[in-house]
C-alpha cells in the first residue's frame, strides 16, 4: 500500500512540475510571472522572467518596458535606459512605455527623487 501511495505522489509531483514548466514556458506566462514577481517587490526574479519573455519574443514592447522597469528599481539606470529605447523602437505610440521612460528619465536627473505621481507602469 505504501508504494502505491509513494508512486502515486510521484506521478502528481511530476504531472504538476511537467505542467508548471510549460505554463511559465511561454512568453505571456513569463509577463505575468513576472507581473507577480514585482508586486511583491521580488526584482530579481522579475528580472529573469521578464527576460525570459523577452528572448522567446524579442518584439514584445511589453517585455521590454517591464524589464526597463525592474532595472530602474534595482538601480541599474544604463540597461532600464536601453530597454526602454527597445521598447519605444517597438511600440513608439505606447503611452506606458513613454511614461516610464520619461520618469526614468528625470529620476536619473535628480537621483534620490522620485516624482510625487510616478507609478510604475506594467503591461
Amino acid at each position: 500500500m505504501k508504494r502505491i501511495f509513494a508512486l502515486a505522489f510521484l506521478s502528481a509531483v511530476l504531472a504538476v512540475s511537467l505542467f508548471t514548466a510549460c505554463a511559465t514556458s511561454r512568453p505571456q506566462d513569463q509577463l505575468r510571472f513576472g507581473i507577480w514577481a514585482s508586486e511583491r517587490d521580488l526584482w530579481d526574479e522579475a528580472i529573469f522572467r521578464w527576460k525570459k519573455a523577452a528572448e522567446a519574443n524579442p518584439k514584445s514592447a511589453a517585455a521590454h518596458n517591464n524589464l526597463a522597469v525592474a532595472y530602474e528599481k534595482k538601480g541599474l539606470f544604463e540597461d532600464a535606459l536601453k530597454e526602454y529605447h527597445l521598447a519605444l523602437k517597438l511600440d513608439p505610440e505606447n503611452s506606458y512605455v513613454k511614461s516610464n521612460y520619461k520618469n526614468c528619465q528625470g529620476n536619473i536627473q535628480s537621483p534620490g527623487k522620485e516624482a510625487k505621481s510616478k507609478k510604475d507602469e506594467k503591461k
